[in-house]
């Protein structure tokens, strides 16, 4: 049986995980925010705007809730990818503002809603769902993404997110451990 705990707990670890996310936004300046990370052009501030996406379309259209702004229809094969990177012309305020009212609207609609309460994904094979499941989802797509911001971060200045429990000496010998066992194991045995 699902019951409100499950709710609760689900909610509070996607409150927290959020707030990692957007703090791995501090102290970089608009380009380091912005910049291509990976081939596939992955940048801390896209990663903040494609959640803001996700949070606004699960926790609204899905319910009956529709977030009060814009947003591209999710069948709109132009737009898509167009969420995971901001143009020059958008703000990290603003981005980030935006996000905080996705926020904002998706624990109004999980404050309102009972845990077993039912919504439509369209998009999905098994489109009828529970509040749990898009709960689920939304969580382990933000955890998801707030680990790849985690490696992003680190990439750019060496910020880590386990900083505070092991100091830059315990890393480097750590990084040094792990290369090694990399070379011995490409070696025949």
């Amino acid at each position: 049986m699902i019951d409100e705990f499950a709710k609760n707990y689900l909610h509070g670890d996607l409150r927290e995980v959020r707030e990692e996310l957007l703090g791995k936004l501090d102290g970089l300046g608009e380009y380091d925010i912005r910049r291509p990370l990976t081939a596939t052009g992955t940048n801390l501030l896209g990663l903040v705007k494609h959640l803001t996406l996700t949070e606004a379309r699960y926790f609204g259209e899905i319910f009956g809730r529709p977030f009060p702004g814009p947003l591209p229809r999710w069948d709109d094969l132009g737009a898509r990818g167009t969420d995971m990177w901001a143009t020059e012309r958008e703000t990290r305020a603003e981005i980030i503002a935006r996000y905080r009212r996705a926020w904002a609207h998706s624990d109004a609609t999980i404050t309102a809603l009972a845990v077993d309460a039912p919504g439509h994904v369209p998009w999905w094979p098994r489109p009828d769902v529970l509040l749990f499941n898009v709960l689920v989802h939304v969580l382990t797509e933000t955890s998801r993404h707030a680990g790849h911001a985690d490696i992003l971060r680190e990439q750019l200045d060496g910020s880590l997110a386990t900083d505070g429990h092991r100091d830059a000496e315990f890393w480097a010998a750590r990084h040094a451990a792990v290369e090694r066992a990399a070379r011995a194991a490409e070696r025949p045995l």
